[in-house]
């Protein structure tokens, strides 16, 4: 029974700050956090509803407009209602988006599937 205990207080001491926060990055830092889950701070420079596209994404582009964009928080059509119209809501505000950061095209993004992954600053 002593072990389960040490086992839990381990987890809830050591682990769970390690999965409870993620990093907050700038825009232009995220293309070197590839895989890890981060929070991405930045200005919509530029954002897209890309509504005759497959898939129907809506692009946020941060910092930098497309095609020169430092960061994209991308969201699927299928997740769409759940945001409303973020493509003219969050145009000129600062926003951060969290997720794990990929590569698309040799640029960094993140995948938002609900809400509370994007707060508006």
């Amino acid at each position: 029974m002593n072990w389960i205990v040490r086992a839990i207080t381990f987890g809830l001491v050591v682990l769970w700050p390690c999965f409870a926060s993620a990093a907050t990055l700038t825009s232009e830092e995220a293309a070197h956090h590839v895989g890890e889950t981060a929070t991405v701070c930045g200005s919509v420079a530029s954002a897209n509803y890309a509504s005759h596209s497959k898939g129907q994404p809506t692009f946020l582009n941060l910092d930098k407009a497309y095609p020169d964009q430092t960061f994209t928080a991308v969201i699927w059509g299928s997740d769409r209602s759940k945001f409303g119209t973020p493509e003219s809501a969050l145009l000129g505000k600062q926003v951060c988006a969290t997720g794990v950061i990929q590569l698309f095209r040799g640029r960094p993004e993140v995948i938002l599937h609900e809400p509370s992954q994007l707060t508006q600053k």
